[in-house]
């Protein structure tokens, strides 16, 4: 198939996702909207109008984020009225899945047109389950199809691999230590920052970051999660997996990614569509994957995608000189650096998810961004981002600068 090129990838900061958080006076569309205004700026107005879909993952989909989203964002920012539109809800992954449903697009027809693919979620505005489904919220389906929240799995992987309090708060103060040292210096490039309607600057670096979160003052937290494992979702676990007496509840709320605001827009096509847009590429996509995985340990499906991904190019995690690793509670990274062996180093070097948000539908977007533009700073070529969601979902993708 044709190959597919990436010319440009803009996310917003990461806000609060509550009310008073710093993005949460705006609408997921302007969030969009301010984007799109930011990459016709910075890759013309030619490129922007040869746009032919845009695709946004969302998983809120209800409220403020409802309407066909992609729709509504696509008309606030002035996108050609030929241009296509969808929304996708993959859950947790769905701004990689989105990358992925465009760049397939793209190679497919081997057009010479651009697209847009991303993510955005307002959690402030829309929060977590807000659309009440019933797999989730009705009780019989709920316990029929094996639902668990998604942080008690986490807990599960912790017990199940033995991963102790120490482990899951030494990995939590390095991704905060690591944001905070990214945003000591110049501001990051792929970041734009949000404005009100008065033009005054509303974020302009990512709102969660604690640079003076320490050992001690971890080790004061309790577990969040004994009471909701003990209404039932225990037992569910334990069924799935009799090797276990108990689930022991480790993980704390700053074990957990916060609650954010933000979007992340990735401008992608064919190497024809980018010489007619007057562009020149800054990486090509080897290798794009979605997976599925056991919905009870829900949070090994990212890993499956990445196995996938590796496997289609013949890479290895060592030829990678930057891995953006959704740091998707923090069992989830311990679980990575002690199966997998990574560099530790070229891991999320800028911190990753437990520090700065995640902001759902927008993440994998968020990390391809911030793997694009890490690369060019570092002067890598190889990049690799993963990313994990609820009820064994899972995401990949590898790109090479060029």
């Amino acid at each position: 198939m044709t190959e597919i090129c990436i010319y440009d990838a803009v996310r917003t900061p990461r806000g609060k996702g509550k009310p008073g958080g710093a993005l949460s006076t705006l609408t997921p569309h302007e969030l969009v909207g301010q984007l799109t205004t930011a990459l016709r700026s910075r890759c013309g107005e030619t490129a922007l109008d040869r746009v032919a879909s845009l695709t946004l993952g969302c998983v809120g989909q209800i409220g403020a984020q409802g309407g066909q989203l992609a729709l509504v964002s696509k008309l606030h920012a002035g996108l050609p009225v030929a241009t296509s539109s969808r929304t996708v809800n993959n859950f947790c992954v769905s701004g990689l899945t989105a990358t992925r449903i465009a760049a397939l697009e793209s190679a497919a027809t081997g057009d010479d047109q651009l697209r847009l693919a991303g993510g955005v979620e307002m959690m402030s505005i829309v929060p977590f389950l807000a659309d009440n489904g019933f797999y989730y919220a009705d009780p019989d389906t709920a316990r029929a199809l094996r639902y668990v929240p998604v942080p008690l799995s986490a807990d599960l992987m912790a017990t199940m691999h033995g991963y102790t309090r120490a482990d899951l708060d030494e990995i939590t103060m390095r991704s905060h230590h690591r944001a905070a040292r990214a945003w000591s210096g110049v501001p990051l490039q792929e970041v734009i920052p949000v404005h009100g309607a008065d033009g005054t600057v509303l974020l302009d670096r990512d709102e969660s970051i604690r640079p003076d979160m320490s050992m001690e003052s971890l080790a004061g937290l309790k577990p969040a999660f004994v009471q909701a494992g003990a209404e039932g979702f225990d037992t569910v676990m334990l069924k799935a997996r009799p090797e276990l007496d108990e689930i022991t509840h480790s993980h704390t709320v700053a074990h957990c990614p916060p609650i954010a605001d933000g979007a992340a827009l990735v401008l992608l096509g064919s190497a024809a569509a980018g010489a007619a847009a007057g562009l020149k590429p800054r990486a090509r996509i080897r290798a794009v994957t979605d997976a599925s995985a056991d919905p009870v340990l829900q949070l090994t499906a990212g890993f499956k995608a990445m196995e996938l991904a590796l496997a289609e190019t013949g890479l290895t995690l060592g030829d990678m000189d930057r891995i953006e690793f959704m740091e998707a509670f923090a069992a989830t990274p311990v679980k990575f650096e002690r199966d997998y062996a990574p560099d530790p180093a070229k891991v999320n070097p800028q911190g990753g998810h437990l520090a700065m948000g995640h902001p759902m539908g927008a993440s994998g977007g968020i990390l391809l961004a911030t793997l694009l533009a890490g690369l060019e700073r570092d002067g890598g070529t190889l990049g690799l981002a993963v990313v994990h969601g609820g009820s064994g979902v899972g995401s990949a993708i590898i790109i090479e600068r060029v």
